[in-house]
């Protein structure tokens, strides 16, 4: 692998075999490197490959100036992130979480922290991705010896949600809001208390986050399967009346139009979610 252009003296950009563009970091892999040089096996530490070309300059911009601390603790952070998910994230992760780790570390030197005014949501609706910005705030702590305050934890868990279900911040922040508003359309329907411990409570949390990501993304559910659609209505009255209801509250604060086979769906999830607390 050849060097193509010194980004500092820890990272280069190269080209692999398939004449892809790529990231290379490594302590010392640009100190008094050129173009052309053959880059060393043994000083390569990790190899970013970009999803695009913009991406890669992105990327290579954001880290002409930045502490390969930084870097090496954001890489390390987004492969502890795979391999609890056990999913592909949007490679994008690299370019967002390091900056955003970068500036939270800067802020912190300043004074200037500020309060996540969605903490609880995601540490109740995303306990995995909670559970990883845990782990990311304790590794910063060891590695870089800045104590970050737990409204980074749900900072640092909100870009893996992006990174895991390929949305932008905007996207993820409007899902996370609009959990807890279904949740208490349903409650005020039914005038009860859900049971947050039950398996039914999870899988209506993993509905909703599905749903609210395919309505951000335009992919809706829409097969027109009439007649199961009339039989859910018929069978499960109220529970439908409530899906129209949060339907009703998408569309106002949203804009989106949920179809009927959502629609459908959704007053399945609360169906089982009602059984559970009964």
């Amino acid at each position: 692998m050849q060097i193509e252009k010194v980004i500092n003296n820890n990272v280069v950009s190269a080209r692999d075999e398939s004449n892809r563009e790529v990231v290379v970091m490594g302590k010392g892999i640009g100190f008094k490197a050129k173009a052309g040089n053959i880059i060393k096996k043994e000083k390569i530490e990790k190899i970013f490959y970009m999803d695009s070309q913009s991406s890669v300059d992105k990327f290579k911009e954001l880290l002409t100036t930045m502490p390969l601390e930084h870097i090496q603790v954001s890489s390390d952070i987004v492969e502890y992130a795979k391999r609890v998910l056990n999913k592909k994230l949007n490679q994008n992760i690299y370019i967002t979480l390091t900056d955003h780790i970068n500036f939270a570390v800067e802020r912190f030197n300043q004074g200037m922290m500020f309060q996540n005014p969605l903490l609880w949501e995601v540490k109740n609706f995303y306990r995995q991705e909670y559970l990883i910005g845990e782990y990311a705030v304790a590794l910063i702590r060891k590695e870089l010896g800045v104590n970050l305050p737990v409204d980074e934890v749900a900072s640092v868990a909100l870009h893996i949600v992006n990174a895991e279900y390929d949305t932008v911040m905007g996207e993820a922040i409007n899902i996370t809001r609009c959990i807890p508003e279904i949740l208490q359309i349903v409650k005020d329907y039914f005038e009860i208390e859900l049971d947050e411990e039950s398996i039914h409570y999870e899988r209506f949390i993993t509905h909703l986050k599905f749903l609210t990501q395919r309505m951000v993304k335009k992919e809706l559910l829409d097969n027109k399967d009439k007649d199961f659609k009339e039989m859910i209505e018929r069978l499960y009255t109220e529970e439908y009346k409530c899906a129209q209801n949060i339907a009703d509250y998408i569309k106002e604060h949203f804009g989106h139009n949920i179809t009927e086979e959502e629609l459908t769906y959704l007053t399945v999830h609360i169906r089982r979610v009602l059984l559970a607390d009964n």
